[in-house]
């Protein structure tokens, strides 16, 4: 019984916040702009996870002869319908649209256009204006405003987090070999990151871009080849000031290996200024996307992003919408990034941690 209790009050203890979190947690709330700027982004991120279920040329779901079909999932050819044709049924075409409603149904996303659909009866030229089919109007290309800035927001957001993630595993990788080891290596390394970000980073994206195809993959790997420096210097810092403290000595005295105190004792305390600048680099990586886009220099034409739209809204000043639309998004999204990366400062900073 003895024994029991015991490992109860293990786990229990294991799984209990320690005191420093819970004052961290309890920071982080009490900067209430932060706190529910995070629960609107994610909320935000939610929906435009499910943008398939949400904006689509595709229904999500049909009943067509006691048969189901997701059309969201797979292609089904038209002949599936009763149609003439072995390739995808346009499910928009009004024929396919007949076929399928004589003998079933069809359940459609709220927004019937996905961010490439084109619509071919504008009642006015494109880029035409809002209407109760296209509640953000349509961009010079006749395509819907709406889909391409829940897919763009997406989009910015995903490439955001990968280029943001990436960056700070190989900065902080980076950081604490330098200030661990310091002498020659940190000396050498230290002259190379100055030479590496002195490059016109902007010149040099303009030639891989045109000695690449632009995809999502290739931006991310440029955009990497500049970001991950942004963390570097505070990781370092952190482990010159943390390598000469008395328990990573006395781990050194016990015979524990570089790269053990390194993970387990150092690298948890330069973990509170690299995680405090995460929503910060996270903001500059989706401004850097938008950029580039803008500028012509981003993803491939068609792509579902905001810096393109906003190129659109500058090139069509009779269309105030497109700007708008794009001004918005960007302006909401980054915004919420902003308070929340505050809110995770005020709860890491340490004079508000103490009792």
């Amino acid at each position: 019984m003895l024994e029991l209790i015991s490992a109860a009050e293990i786990v229990g203890v294991g799984l209990t916040l320690t005191p420093l979190t819970r004052r961290r947690l309890h920071n982080f709330r009490a900067n209430r702009r932060g706190f529910w700027s995070l629960w609107i982004f994610l909320a935000l991120l939610a929906v435009c996870a499910c943008a398939e279920f949400i904006a689509n040329d595709k229904p999500i779901l049909v009943k067509f002869e006691d048969a189901y079909y997701m059309p969201v999932f797979k292609a089904y050819p038209e002949t599936v319908f009763g149609g003439d044709f072995e390739t995808e049924a346009e499910y928009r075409d009004p024929y396919v649209s007949e076929l399928i409603n004589e003998k079933g149904w069809m359940l459609w996303p709220p927004i019937r256009f996905s961010y490439d659909t084109i619509n071919y009866d504008l009642s006015q030229p494109a880029p035409s204006p809002p209407t109760r089919e296209n509640i953000f109007g349509t961009d010079d290309q006749g395509r819907d405003v709406a889909a391409r800035v829940i897919y763009g927001f997406r989009l910015s957001v995903v490439f955001g987090l990968l280029l943001t993630l990436v960056s700070s595993v190989i900065g902080v990788a980076a950081g604490a070999v330098q200030g661990y080891y310091g002498g020659v290596l940190d000396l050498v390394a230290q002259r190379v990151i100055e030479v590496w970000s002195s490059l016109p980073s902007l010149y040099i994206l303009i030639i891989f871009s045109a000695m690449f195809v632009p995809g999502f993959w290739t931006l991310l790997l440029i955009l990497l080849l500049f970001s991950w420096m942004q963390l570097v210097d505070v990781v370092r810092a952190e482990f010159l000031r943390a390598r000469n403290f008395d328990y990573v000595r006395a781990a050194h005295a016990l015979g524990v290996s570089n790269p053990v105190i390194m993970w387990r004792h150092v690298l948890p305390n330069a973990m509170v200024a690299t995680i405090t600048f995460m929503p910060f680099i996270l903001t500059g990586s989706i401004t850097a996307l938008t950029s580039l886009d803008f500028l012509g220099l981003g993803l491939p034409p068609g792509s579902p992003s905001l810096g393109e739209l906003l190129a659109q809204g500058k090139n069509n000043l009779q269309a105030p919408w497109l700007g708008i639309s794009a001004f918005l998004s960007l302006a909401v999204m980054l915004s919420l990034l902003t308070f929340i990366g505050e809110a995770v400062r005020d709860a890491f900073d340490p004079r508000k941690t103490t009792f």
